[in-house]
């Protein structure tokens, strides 16, 4: 099974992917590079994925090549997040962070949330249930950065 490993830090100029996969090349053949470029200028987004055949390669290109300088930049390295299925077609690897608001403002559609749209639209003001509510939890790598926040304003109001 192929493991994908994330790219990152790479310089925002105009790169070629044979110069990426140059960097790996002692790696085989057997490992491919993708580099994720913007669609006007051509010139690299900063990120990039690199597909290898399984886990124990991945973990050691992660731990050889973290930190390796790729013109004048440490790149970072790690496992990519899996696609999710909304993301399929689009070249971002890097999940929004959703948060609960208590209203739909800023967070990402869930199917919940557009059927309550669609009720609303009924003309009778419905509150959102609190099954609206529940499935919309934090990312669990800002989730404690959101507790805090949370704290933060909640001391802010009571003073």
């Amino acid at each position: 099974m192929s493991v994908r490993l994330y790219i990152g830090n790479l310089p925002k100029e105009e790169i070629e992917r044979q110069e990426l996969q140059a960097v790996f090349a002692e790696e085989g053949d057997n490992v491919t590079t993708k580099l994720i470029k913007d669609r006007k200028t051509g010139k690299c987004r900063g990120f990039g994925f690199l597909t290898v055949n399984n886990d124990e390669q991945a973990d050691h290109i992660i731990e050889k090549y973290n930190g390796h300088l790729f013109k004048d930049s440490a790149i970072k390295i790690e496992k990519a997040l899996p696609r999710t299925k909304g993301e399929e077609n689009e070249e971002n690897p890097t999940p929004k962070p959703v948060v609960n608001t208590g209203g739909n403002a800023g967070s990402s559609p869930t199917k919940e949330n557009k059927k309550s749209k669609k009720s609303r639209r009924g003309g009778g003001s419905k509150e959102s249930s609190s099954a609206d509510t529940e499935a919309i939890r934090p990312d669990p790598r800002w989730a404690s950065e959101l507790e805090k926040l949370k704290q933060m304003l909640a001391a802010q109001t009571t003073s």
